[in-house]
């Protein structure tokens, strides 16, 4: 998996008008799914998972897959508004804080001119209630978009994707977290060293402390402390000890980072 490939299989989906997610996930969202059954579900039945961080790219290429490299999800974004063979493709912006949507959008006309951008919505901070839930789909049926770009928090965004992809009248949703903050400038994105040694995690933690600490502090030591476990082919432990009788967790080299058939 690549840039390249991802854009690919996206532009191959949009064309056939096949329905699908996409998720680009890291550590957060591999540990998250090591500790809950069901997330680990909405990742299996997703059209595609890229790897969204350095340690998922370099534990993959551990596992012998050399050539796999990163899909930063704001990256992922911009190749495919850009990509020849999406030039007529429609897009709908689903998330961020009150004004980001706005913003995101003068910002992607501003960069391409011809980008057709059908609508846009910005959610509350919570599940959506029934009378939201319509406007939603009413919406996106005026709308019909190829592509609706989530941005909002793992596993917030791929819980949605799964639940809403069969009720709204759009072909792909894709996952990109924060990449309406980092294309509104909300969020500066990291120098391209610290990127490749891994780091903008850290990078991230001094802009957002108070939201990421859990998230990098525990996860972190956590995936490291499996992943050197399956390197030595040790039995490895599960987080959620309720779990221990249950499905086991998938090792870390067989979470999805591929397109699934269907």
């Amino acid at each position: 998996m690549d840039m390249a490939h991802a854009v690919d299989i996206i532009v191959n989906a949009v064309a056939r008008r096949r329905k699908g997610y996409v998720c680009a996930t890291g550590v957060h969202g591999v540990m998250e799914a090591q500790r809950d059954r069901s997330l680990r579900e909405v990742f299996l039945q997703a059209l595609l998972v890229v790897p969204d961080g350095m340690p998922t790219v370099w534990m993959g290429r551990l596992q012998g897959l050399r050539q796999m490299r990163r899909v930063f999800g704001p990256d992922l974004m911009l190749a495919v508004m850009t990509d020849p063979a999406l030039r007529e493709c429609s897009h709908f912006l689903f998330g961020g804080a009150d004004g980001v949507t706005d913003e995101l959008e003068l910002s992607l006309r501003r960069r391409f001119p011809a980008i057709r951008i059908a609508g846009k919505y910005t959610p509350p901070f919570r599940p959506l209630n029934q009378t939201e839930q319509t406007y939603l789909r009413e919406t996106i049926a005026r709308a019909r978009p190829d592509i609706t770009w989530v941005g909002l928090s793992t596993p917030k965004q791929e819980r949605f994707m799964a639940e809403y992809l069969p009720l709204l009248d759009t072909t792909l949703m894709i996952g990109v977290g924060a990449a309406f903050d980092f294309h509104t400038g909300k969020l500066k994105d990291s120098p391209a060293w610290v990127k490749q040694l891994g780091l903008q995690w850290l990078h991230r933690l001094f802009q957002e402390p108070t939201r990421l600490w859990k998230r990098y502090l525990i996860n972190n030591p956590a995936f490291l402390a499996q992943a050197a476990l399956q390197l030595m082919g040790a039995r490895r432990f599960d987080l959620c000890p309720e779990q221990q009788t249950q499905e086991q967790p998938l090792p870390l080299n067989q979470q999805k980072v591929s397109a699934r058939s269907r």
